[in-house]
């Protein structure tokens, strides 16, 4: 019996409906974790309101309106001792999760805060699993994984608690706090970015027809 078009649409129709109320449970859950790490004195981390501007009223509280800025990161706060977190989060029912899902201005935004020295990560949900990934991970998903997106199988070291709520700064496979992992990346990154920026002010300094060890190629 051949699918007609009123069926698909349906199809599609409940599909989406349930990947919204998915979308909304692992938001609630990651505000709950928020809420955890906030009564231990961890972190203090909120969900970012989306600016957004009433354009019209009417009656029974319904109102038009428009977004009036870039969107921000969907959490951002602090961790205990003072360094800053941000992060989005994004979730499928599929079994893979593609890099680009993040739009360019959300990566762009990630990626600044990552230089200043911010912990920046995408909080993913795939499926019942959950993870925190580094935004230099995300960043150079092809050279990680070979493609531009991941399975649960791959993103399983950077896997996090879950109790009813995501805790996205407990890894599961490791005794430290997302966040120190997180350091370690950016630390690591930015002693690699320094040793190659050295390299070249050295081989620059030596002069024409020597490398940076002085020794002529």
């Amino acid at each position: 019996m051949p699918v007609t078009w009123e069926k698909k649409y349906l199809a599609r129709r409940y599909q989406n409906a349930v990947n919204n109320a998915q979308g909304h449970f692992f938001e609630d859950a990651i505000k709950a974790g928020c809420a955890l790490y906030s009564r231990q004195g961890r972190a203090e981390i909120d969900k970012t309101p989306e600016p957004f501007r009433v354009m019209e009223k009417s009656g029974g509280g319904i109102f038009k309106g428009r977004f009036t800025a870039r969107a921000q990161p969907d959490f951002q706060g602090t961790l205990a001792g003072g360094r800053s977190i941000v992060f989005e989060a994004k979730h499928t029912t599929t079994d893979r999760l593609k890099r680009d899902v993040l739009t360019g201005e959300q990566q762009d935004t990630l990626a600044h805060h990552h230089r200043m020295g911010a912990v920046a990560a995408v909080c993913a949900g795939i499926g019942n699993n959950f993870f925190f990934v580094p935004w230099v991970i995300w960043r150079d998903m092809k050279k990680h994984f070979g493609r531009k997106y991941v399975t649960a199988a791959n993103l399983e070291p950077f896997r996090v608690r879950f109790n009813g709520a995501v805790l996205f700064l407990d890894l599961k496979h490791d005794g430290r706090s997302a966040g120190w992992v997180f350091l370690d990346y950016i630390d690591a990154e930015r002693r690699f970015s320094g040793h190659e920026e050295a390299e070249a002010e050295n081989a620059e300094s030596d002069g024409p027809g020597h490398t940076a060890n002085g020794v002529q190629p």
